[in-house]
């Protein structure tokens, strides 16, 4: 397991923001209607060979046409749909698998409980990877306005007995282990 140093420097960039991410597209017809039609995206078309697309907020992603033939987006590299609750994720995951042939969708992975969180993952006609996710108002945006966030960011504790006995299992997201830090860190431990 690896924990960081929160670093002393000042930044080197003057950056305002993360403004956008990049997908790619084989199709993007294909992918314009899959945004629109299923998600519920915003959607304009930025030139021939791209897309613009958002939901919720002012973050968006520029959708390129790439190579008929690409690279698929690995799990790890998903992108995370907020829904309102356990129910919603029940919901969505029934409904993806019913259009699932009409959207070209892949992979449909079962909702389960993780990382303090519930949700599925699932992969779109470019194969990109999605995760539908019930979590707490204002998304994993709001753990950065957390009063506790000093005591439960791992940053600095280097030694510590973790909640399951297996390292993997620790998530700050988690309300658990949120609430298991401020306990041993607030006795002292």
């Amino acid at each position: 397991m690896t924990i960081t140093d929160k670093s002393e420097r000042d930044p080197i960039i003057n950056v305002l923001r993360i403004g956008h991410g990049t997908l790619e597209s084989s199709d993007l017809q294909k992918s314009r209607r899959f945004y629109e039609e299923v998600l519920g995206f915003e959607v304009i078309q930025t030139s021939h060979n791209s897309l613009l697309i958002r939901k919720g907020t002012e973050h968006t992603y520029v959708v390129v046409k790439g190579a008929a033939k690409r690279h698929p987006m690995g799990l790890l590299q998903h992108n995370g749909l907020d829904v309102a609750s356990a129910d919603e994720v029940d919901r969505a995951f029934a409904i993806l698998q019913e259009v699932k042939e009409d959207y070209g969708l892949g992979s449909i992975r079962k909702p389960t409980h993780a990382h303090g969180d519930y949700s599925f993952y699932f992969t779109d006609c470019d194969d990109n990877w999605w995760e539908i996710t019930a979590t707490h108002p204002g998304g994993y945006a709001q753990d950065f306005g957390d009063p506790g966030a000093d005591v439960w960011d791992l940053t600095g504790l280097h030694v510590f007995d973790d909640l399951k006995g297996n390292a993997q299992e620790l998530h700050t997201h988690s309300p658990e282990f949120r609430a298991w830090a401020k306990e041993r860190l607030s006795a002292g431990e």
